[in-house]
């Protein structure tokens, strides 16, 4: 029993790992959105998170996503103090957790379906709180720049930011949607195919 076990554990950690370096390198692909500042980019690194998260549960989802920070911290380097590595994870350990969690209670496509996009809508709400209460503030304070410059950066881009409400509302919250979205779009033919292989 204890030999059995410790296969099992072995085997998760395996499956873990290698879903972590593959969210983790998944990170250097960054697409830039038309309607949002340049620094604001999508990757679809919580891809590899959120089919682990369906297949080995939402706490190894969450794992994934602490691992996949944790690399690009040591690795990659930070240039926020640590900052947007911890918000990196909070927001999609929270995305990947609601949406394996819900998909746990319901294991059918229409679980999975309602997972995602609870996920995606839970995700956007507190990435939008995190950026207008904290993160856009702190950056702010860390770079010397007034958070007018970062709103004047989204305005060149954005007709419908004039002022720090709006590019949360314009900018910051239909940026985590359309990343939920995709992120839903491409993990749902990939889990058909790699689901049940993680999983066993």
């Amino acid at each position: 029993m204890e030999r059995i076990n410790k296969r099992i554990s072995t085997a998760l950690l395996t499956k873990i790992s290698v879903l972590s370096v593959i969210s983790f390198l998944i990170m250097y692909i960054e697409v830039p959105m038309w309607f949002t500042p340049e620094f604001l980019k999508i990757d679809l690194s919580d891809l590899p998170a959120l089919i682990g998260s369906f297949s080995l549960g939402p706490i190894a989802g969450v794992v994934i996503e602490l691992v996949k920070n944790l690399l690009k911290f040591g690795l990659k380097g930070t240039t926020t103090l640590g900052v947007g590595e911890i918000a990196n994870f909070i927001v999609g350990a929270i995305y990947v957790w609601t949406a394996g969690y819900i998909y746990s209670r319901s294991n059918n496509f229409k679980g999975a379906v309602r997972g995602m996009l609870f996920g995606t809508i839970v995700m956007s709400v507190v990435a939008s709180v995190l950026n207008y209460v904290f993160l856009i503030p702190f950056y702010a304070k860390l770079y010397g720049l007034p958070i007018q410059a970062y709103i004047d950066m989204a305005k060149a881009v954005n007709k419908y930011v004039v002022s720090f409400e709006t590019f949360i509302i314009f900018g910051i919250l239909p940026f985590n949607i359309l990343k939920g979205i995709l992120v839903s779009l491409v993990t749902m033919p990939l889990y058909k195919r790699l689901g049940s292989i993680i999983s066993k």
